[in-house]
């Protein structure tokens, strides 16, 4: 029986080659576990744990070099044109995605990432099902929740479409406008409308308020897409088997279902009421904060804290400035505020697009599980362009394992 040794942090990191700071962001982060020293205060790493981190940092430093032609059966990396995160920015195909959520629908950014024409996207038929049939269904699935709700009518609306299988560009776009309808419907339990979406999701969840409105538009463009996330790594790897877009879109949502994923609003909104019970905010969370660090693999507070922007995801930020300014007196804009500067203050990470989602769910009192409505609605239309690019591509996704278990040599497992 192998016996496990354990080195320091600072072996660790060395090995590594990052700091000790960096080295516990790692465990924060579920990238690698810490032990107790039974004999210490200090936390013990399991070597080879930290060697084949080691191993994948290397790799991952290589990736990016890798020719397109080993994608089927070499490293996972995706040439895209589609989505950019660099510098603290997020573009999309080439725009800045902050100041298109400022002005511009879901539908016109569906466009600029289909590369269509905006009219193309409005004027396209709403979905091609009888109206009483879709009633029918929503009936039959009133009192599920919005996904799983979702993940039972796509594949249902996908049997009774004509043209899901056609690969022409404009049985494509007329698929990709039905199901982001289609889905948004299933979500709020609607029948599929060419209305903007976020005026279906304002007109199901009661929001009047021209600002507040305005506020759940640029939530679902912030949401379309990014990069290759793994619900969209997901939809792509099914796309380039030959599965049709709403299989694909399905599998997303499945993805996305997963509580470190798009589950992560529903952890912040349970991270809502925990703080606002708590007599004592700072010590609620120096509680928290002692309890994960003894080996959580999720974040260390959820809703906090991207690594892809370590000065703070600009999805949240816009989105919290547009919360403050269209937020009502009587709301707990106050309490969701002062929870973020704590927060920061305690550990000195930013708020991420799933706590601003958590926050204009919670503040403009929209029904629970709204903020993952706003995610999954805004989050598809990425999924369809990743699904288009991945069919003009062609090839099927088949990336290797690096293979770490036993092995046989002259009979003696080693």
């Amino acid at each position: 029986m192998s016996t496990v040794r354990y080195v320091c942090a600072s072996e660790a990191a060395a090995m590594l080659g990052i700091s000790v700071t960096t080295l516990y962001a790692y465990v924060s982060r579920g990238m690698l576990r810490s032990a107790p020293d039974a004999n210490s205060k200090r936390r013990l790493y399991d070597e080879d744990e930290v060697r084949r981190l080691a191993r994948r940092k290397k790799d991952g430093k290589r990736a990016g070099k890798v020719a397109q032609k080993v994608l089927d059966w070499g490293v996972p990396v995706l040439e895209s044109s589609i989505t950019l995160i660099a510098d603290g920015k997020l573009l999309y195909r080439g725009r800045d995605a902050m100041e298109l959520a400022r002005t511009a629908t879901l539908e016109e950014v569906a466009a600029l990432l289909w590369e269509c024409s905006a009219r193309r996207v409005v004027a396209a038929p709403a979905a091609p099902l009888a109206a009483a049939q879709w009633s029918a269904w929503l009936k039959l699935w009133s009192d599920s929740a919005p996904l799983d709700r979702a993940l039972v009518l796509l594949p249902a609306a996908a049997a009774q479409m004509p043209r899901v299988w056609a690969l022409g560009r404009d049985a494509q776009l007329d698929n990709a406008c039905a199901l982001i309808r289609l889905l948004a419907g299933a979500m709020i339990l609607a029948a599929p409308s060419n209305d903007p979406l976020h005026r279906q999701l304002a007109s199901a969840w009661g929001v009047r308020n021209r600002a507040q409105i305005n506020l759940l538009r640029a939530a679902l463009v912030a949401c379309a897409d990014h990069e290759l996330n793994a619900s969209t790594f997901t939809v792509r790897c099914i796309t380039s088997t030959g599965a049709h877009l709403f299989g694909a879109v399905a599998g997303g949502l499945a993805a996305l279902s997963g509580p470190r994923h798009g589950g992560e609003t529903a952890r912040v909104a349970a991270l809502f009421d925990e703080a606002a019970r708590a007599a004592d905010l700072d010590r609620y969370l120096a509680t928290r904060l002692a309890h994960d660090e003894q080996g959580a693999t999720a974040p260390v507070i959820s809703g906090f804290g991207h690594p892809l922007y370590p000065d703070g995801d600009p999805r949240a930020r816009l989105l919290l400035d547009l919360l403050d300014e269209c937020a009502s007196s009587r709301s707990p804009l106050a309490d969701v505020q002062r929870l973020a500067r704590t927060v920061r203050d305690t550990t000195g990470a930013e708020p991420t697009v799933d706590y601003a989602l958590a926050a204009i769910e919670r503040v403009l009192g929209l029904p629970a599980g709204a903020a993952f409505t706003l995610f999954a609605t805004g989050r598809a239309t990425g999924w369809i362009a990743h699904a288009m690019e991945q069919t003009a591509d062609g090839r099927l996704i088949r990336p290797r394992a690096r293979y770490i278990g036993a092995y046989q040599v002259n009979r003696e497992v080693v």
